[in-house]
């Protein structure tokens, strides 16, 4: 039996399925391929840097094109004519063979060697801190070394100005024996005169080297115990710095070296204009570099640079006093010389006016004793019992002519005058006599003490030349000062056998 399907619409959609059941179906298909490409982009984009997104509005290979051609070589033109090929500038890794210099990538996900990257990080990190440490111990023991040879060289000054002190001081004493030594001439020779105002002048300009030799030293005293204390802190640091660094597999000098800072602190090198040094770090706390470093260094330099002008000052003072010195010392003996040298012209001349004047005495003395038996002659002899006594006033020829007054003869009156006469010419000689006695009396004593002063003088010059040698210490000039009496000789020693 025959079986009628039903009439059917007739339309354009020929599909059996229901348009619910086919759109449901294409929305799951259109958001399965959306989450694909969003998946996909993101996961290309967490390996890739933002930068590299292609522009969508251009062909794949075009935008590629496009991205990559900064990284191709640049063709520059040269003075002579030719070219050359140069990457371009930044970071990367320059590939010679295909002339491209890719710039650096950065991931933006951990890589499967996050691990060993981190601990290869870290390691550079200690590394770092390990050279900044050995860096700034190499810069702390460099600033300790040249501490150390400033202070040798302020110990060898402060010798040296020692030295020129004690010379000095030697000066003041010698000066002290020089007054005292003319303060043993006699009264006659010690008006004061110009060599006793050259020692008083000499004993000023000493005290006035000596104050100054003193403050020298004082000055450098107390630059030397600041010295000292920058090194123990330069040694504190310098220890403390070398906590961090367990390995030294090169000595610090290298390093220095290697770093192209032969040192931080000298400033006596000229700087070497080839080597570009690294740049002194700024101070941080809790870096290799810290402030307690900073400012031993700072402390260190500016110590340096004080101490060496202390050092050319002091050097200076040395060579002006010892020059000083010299030139007084010399004009004080000049001075002595010449007053000795005067001393003894005076000498000479009383020496030929005592001789004259001796002369002279022994003619006076001389026609004093013919003056005297002259005397005895006119006066007749002292007894008429003597036989030869012709000169007689009572002689009988007289006697008998003088029987009358009227015939006095005048031979007694005129004996009488002539004796007066010659009597008070013995008189007026022997005052004259005795005068010149006194005056070569006193001409004697003047000559003794031009004698006594020339001698001293002439010590005092020879002592001067003698004590200022500088084989004679301190101790011994003082020891001449404190002992030595020129009235008394000098003591013998033990085991002297001179009679």
């Amino acid at each position: 039996m025959r079986v009628l399907a039903p009439p059917v619409e007739r339309s354009q959609d020929t599909r059996i399925g229901a348009p619910a059941w086919r759109e449901a179906a294409q929305a799951l298909s259109r958001t399965a391929h959306i989450l694909t490409d969003r998946c996909g982009q993101e996961a290309v984009t967490m390996w890739q840097p933002k930068d590299s997104v292609l522009d969508p509005n251009l062909a794949h290979h075009l935008g590629r094109a496009a991205y990559i051609q900064p990284w191709r070589f640049r063709v520059e033109m040269l003075k002579g004519g030719g070219t050359v090929e140069k990457p371009p500038p930044g970071e990367g890794v320059t590939l010679w063979k295909g002339k491209m210099k890719p710039p650096a990538w950065y991931a933006r996900l951990p890589l499967p060697l996050h691990r060993k990257a981190r601990a290869l990080q870290t390691t550079e990190v200690v590394h770092a801190h390990a050279r900044g440490a050995r860096l700034t111990a190499a810069r702390l023991g460099r600033a300790q070394h040249q501490i150390n040879g400033r202070v040798r060289q302020l110990l060898r000054q402060r010798e040296v100005t020692d030295h020129r002190l004690s010379e000095v001081r030697k000066g003041l004493l010698i000066n002290q024996q020089s007054v005292k030594l003319r303060g043993y001439r006699p009264k006659s020779e010690k008006i004061p005169d110009k060599a006793d105002s050259m020692l008083t002048w000499e004993k000023e300009e000493l005290k006035s080297m000596k104050r100054k030799m003193e403050k020298d030293m004082e000055k450098s005293e107390v630059l030397l115990k600041t010295l000292a204390s920058c090194r123990d802190t330069l040694n504190f640091c310098f220890k403390e710095r070398l906590q961090a660094v367990d390995l030294m597999n090169q000595p610090l000098d290298k390093v220095l070296e290697q770093a192209g800072r032969h040192s931080w602190v000298n400033l006596s090198r000229a700087p070497t204009p080839r080597t570009q040094g690294q740049k002194t770090p700024p101070p941080d706390p809790v870096g290799t570099y810290t402030p307690e470093c900073a400012l031993a260094l700072n402390e260190a330099k500016r110590l340096l640079v004080e101490s060496k002008d202390t050092l050319v000052e002091m050097a200076k003072n040395v060579v002006d006093v010892q020059e000083q010195q010299l030139q007084i010392s010399d004009r004080v003996c000049a001075s002595l010389a010449q007053k000795a040298s005067e001393t003894l012209e005076l000498k000479e001349r009383l020496t030929m006016t005592l001789g004259l004047m001796r002369g002279t005495i022994h003619r006076c003395t001389k026609y004093n004793q013919e003056m005297y038996t002259t005397h005895g002659l006119i006066k007749g002899p002292l007894s008429k019992v003597y036989l030869e006594t012709g000169e007689k006033l009572d002689r009988p020829l007289v006697r008998m002519y003088q029987r009358h007054v009227g015939t006095q003869l005048p031979e007694a009156a005129r004996l009488a005058q002539g004796t007066d006469k010659l009597q008070r010419h013995i008189t007026h000689l022997e005052k004259n006599l005795d005068e010149l006695l006194a005056t070569h009396k006193n001409l004697t004593w003047g000559l003794n003490c031009k004698t006594i002063g020339h001698e001293v003088d002439g010590s005092v010059v020879r002592l001067r030349l003698r004590q200022r040698q500088p084989h004679v210490c301190y101790e011994q000039a003082q020891r001449l000062v404190n002992d030595w009496d020129p009235r008394t000789p000098p003591p013998r020693s033990k085991g002297s056998t001179d009679p």
